[in-house]
């Protein structure tokens, strides 16, 4: 049996979201490669990671990634896609880009084609497998070794395969992940994280987060 893990490249891994998935697919096993428009301080932050972590400019690690996964600021998302697409062909993207515009991200305030990861997917094309996830994870969370994950991962994309391959990379980071559907339905992800936003800032807690119902293990 081949239980070969594959290379994960974070692109925006030096950020505190695409830091915290880093470090716990550093944890469970996986060769994890931490993109950034700094090399060198891609390089510094993997240093800290547990296992097999290098770091890299955003090219370089996405072309070294057989699975991508975009944690940049919307207000980056496009600018970073088009610069990585050439080595994106052939491969699937975690998309994790939530489209908030600040100051107001407590308030859902969604782009022209209704969810940034269809821009992203229409913008790639179809030779990029493009999957929605982890936007409703807190970056606090996820950065703390100790803590488990209490929020359910919504896992969109019109590739089934390609879907699949994300809930178990989100399960061997400790997180329990569920198919939901087509990758227009990232929308409501998307959308949701402002809403925990707000929770999170009513009741003066870190990190809100959702739970699924009436389901076990994920499907």
């Amino acid at each position: 049996m081949n239980d070969r893990k594959p290379v994960i490249a974070v692109l925006g891994g030096t950020g505190h979201e695409g830091g915290g998935l880093a470090r716990r697919w550093a944890r469970a096993g996986y060769p994890v490669v931490l993109g950034s428009r700094d090399a060198a301080r891609a390089a510094e932050k993997a240093a800290e990671l547990p296992g097999d972590a290098s770091g890299a400019d955003n090219l370089e690690a996405a072309s070294r990634g057989e699975v991508v996964v975009l944690a940049v600021p919307w207000s980056a998302q496009i600018a970073t896609l088009k610069s990585v697409a050439a080595a994106l062909a052939g491969k699937i993207l975690i998309d994790v880009t939530v489209p908030l515009v600040p100051p107001k991200v407590s308030r859902v305030q969604l782009p022209p084609e209704d969810s940034a990861v269809v821009a992203a997917q229409t913008l790639l094309g179809p030779e990029v497998k493009v999957v929605s996830a982890f936007q409703n994870i807190s970056a606090h969370v996820l950065a703390d070794d100790a803590a488990s994950v209490d929020c359910d991962v919504l896992v969109c994309g019109d590739d089934d395969a390609a879907r699949e391959v994300v809930v178990k990379l989100a399960e061997a980071a400790g997180m329990r992940a569920f198919h939901a559907g087509p990758l227009a339905n990232s929308v409501a992800a998307e959308a949701l994280t402002s809403v925990l936003i707000f929770l999170n800032r009513r009741h003066k807690v870190p990190g809100s987060g959702i739970r699924i119902t009436g389901l076990t293990g994920h499907s």
